[in-house]
């Protein structure tokens, strides 16, 4: 065992109280009223960098939420690591449905539940601790290493892209690794190779000028809420088919070496369906569960809102209706195309009893990482060496959208090193993350940037 390794293993008590720490704070980017929590948790990391021996850290103000900077880069002449990350988490309602406060982190079965457990602070928090091992022993630093960590990324990053295009020079580096996925099982190292890319959408659907008394007007007078369930239950058909015009135009079909690779991973489907608590799975007819979820384009309502909420009966035909409406996209679909396709369709199934107005809230691009980047080859031997298990490689559903900007402008290739799981609950109440994955995520960074050099 290395001496950075070693280290790892003396502090890593301290390293969890430390990650304790940031989880306290209620770094949530979606509300005005914790910007000040934001700001807070920036803070905090800008200390740690500084104080684990990190070169020019910096807080760089934006327009929202600022972003942190730091770099340590001794050589001239090896691989240079972006690690990104961010800070920011996910409101925690609904509160009541949480056994333990979402910011006062609580360890159970060696799992760690509090919000942002998972998402993203503690899978980012791996790396700064992985690079303080070297410096805090006096060992040399395999490799350049810059952190960039932002506060927005739960709001889709509206201030990353502007900022990485005006720093352009300042992060330039051979990949980026980012620690923001799931493995593919529990001790089943994976790396994820693929994201899906997304656009979010809102409709809100309006009906008479004021909320009506619906023994009175009801009959008459057209329902908002109604006029929204048969606009969005025309969104699918029965076999799971998106039934927007030209949706799947630029989608590139699976090919049959794809759906190979897919049948040969160690997925159990009755296990899953037991996990999720429901009687059978449901998506696209002719694809697998697993290519369901991450290599075919989904469309789901992520909120609706209507009427009276609260307790009891209140014989109301409300003035409006809304729902919150995400798609999930993969190669080569465009998330603006997509967006306004989505826009065009809405309208034109809207009936003339109300209006509708659509708004495109964020979206990115799907991703696609070719299996033999150097960087990948040394994450999987990485994680081999620290789980002790060959690595499997897969797709994941979820979207990043980043990573498709960081091949845009800086026109390098993101590493998913993740060491979250499918159970940790990720924007659900009772977030958690395995304290043993915080720890071996530790030494596969450790390793990983140990061994770098030699795949470059």
């Amino acid at each position: 065992m290395t001496v950075v390794q070693e280290y790892i293993d003396q502090n890593i008590e301290k390293f969890q109280e430390q990650l304790f720490e940031f989880l306290r704070i209620p770094s949530i980017s979606t509300s005005n009223e914790h910007k000040s929590d934001v700001l807070k948790a920036a803070s905090f990391l800008q200390q740690e960098l500084d104080n684990i021996g990190m070169d020019l850290v910096q807080l760089y103000e934006t327009e929202g939420q600022p972003i942190v900077y730091a770099e340590k880069c001794p050589h001239d002449d090896r691989p240079t690591v972006l690690i990104y990350g961010h800070y920011d988490v996910q409101p925690p309602d609904p509160v009541d449905l949480w056994l333990t406060p979402p910011f006062e982190p609580s360890i159970k079965n060696n799992r760690v539940y509090a919000r942002g457990a998972s998402d993203d602070k503690g899978q980012s928090f791996t790396h700064i601790k992985s690079v303080e091992s070297y410096l805090k022993t006096g060992t040399e630093l395999p490799v350049n290493v810059k952190f960039l960590l932002e506060g927005e990324e739960e709001i889709g990053s509206p201030n990353l892209i502007p900022f990485i295009t005006e720093h352009k020079d300042m992060l330039e580096c051979d990949m980026v690794l980012i620690s923001d996925t799931a493995m593919f099982g529990e001790n089943q190292p994976s790396i994820t190779y693929g994201l899906r890319g997304l656009t979010y959408m809102e409709v809100e659907v309006k009906g008479p000028n004021r909320d009506l008394h619906s023994g009175v007007y009801g009959g008459t007078v057209e329902n908002p809420a109604n006029a929204l369930a048969g606009i969005i239950s025309k969104l699918l058909d029965e076999d799971g088919v998106i039934q927007i015009p030209g949706f799947y135009e630029d989608v590139i079909p699976l090919s049959e070496a794809d759906r190979e690779a897919y049948s040969q991973l160690p997925f159990q489907e009755e296990a899953y369906i037991q996990e999720l608590d429901i009687k059978k799975v449901y998506g696209e007819k002719g694809y697998s569960t697993l290519e369901r979820a991450s290599a075919r384009p989904s469309l789901d309502v992520n909120g609706l809102w209507s009427g009276y909420q609260g307790e009891g009966a209140k014989t109301v035909l409300p003035a409006k209706a809304g729902a919150k409406i995400s798609m999930r996209l993969v190669p080569d679909q465009d998330p603006k195309k997509i967006a306004e396709l989505f826009r065009k369709y809405i309208e034109s199934i809207t009936p003339e009893t109300v209006s509708v107005q659509v708004t495109e809230h964020h979206g990115g691009h799907p991703v696609v990482v070719d299996l033999d980047f150097y960087g990948l080859q040394a994450a999987a031997e990485a994680f081999k060496k620290i789980y002790q298990k060959e690595v499997l490689f897969s797709r994941e559903g979820g979207s990043i959208p980043i990573v498709a900007d960081f091949k845009k402008v800086l026109g390098v290739n993101s590493i998913l090193m993740g060491f979250g799981l499918a159970k940790d609950s990720l924007h659900s109440p009772n977030e958690s993350f395995s304290l043993q994955d915080f720890h071996r995520g530790i030494k596969t960074s450790a390793e990983f940037v140990r061994i770098l050099p030699d795949y470059n």
